[in-house]
């Protein structure tokens, strides 16, 4: 579970990137959550959209998928989440205490 603290430092890190993957009108697959998966190991911080067409709001897909990977929800925007979660090989993050 993470701190505000440590919640606002990972919020301030994500603003800066560019969405890495999409939930569409096929909503959360079991692919899906494969890849977002591969890019949580390999970059502990993703952020993701939800388009238009898709089933699920940004706020479901974020809590489905960071369910289904052991991720925290570190955002929810408009139509843009932030998922984190430390790598098991090796940490790239340093959250504040």
């Amino acid at each position: 579970m993470l701190s505000s603290k440590q919640r606002a430092f990972l919020r301030s890190m994500a603003n800066t990137m560019d969405p890495i993957m999409q939930v569409g009108k096929g909503g959360i697959v079991e692919e899906l959550i494969t890849s977002v998966d591969n890019a949580l190991e390999a970059r502990e911080l993703i952020k993701m959209s939800a388009l238009e067409t898709a089933p699920v709001t940004a706020r479901e897909a974020a809590d489905e998928l960071a369910e289904a990977t052991g991720a925290d929800v570190v955002a929810v925007v408009g139509r843009r989440f932030v998922l984190y979660r430390p790598s098991k090989k090796k940490k790239k993050i340093e959250l504040p205490k």
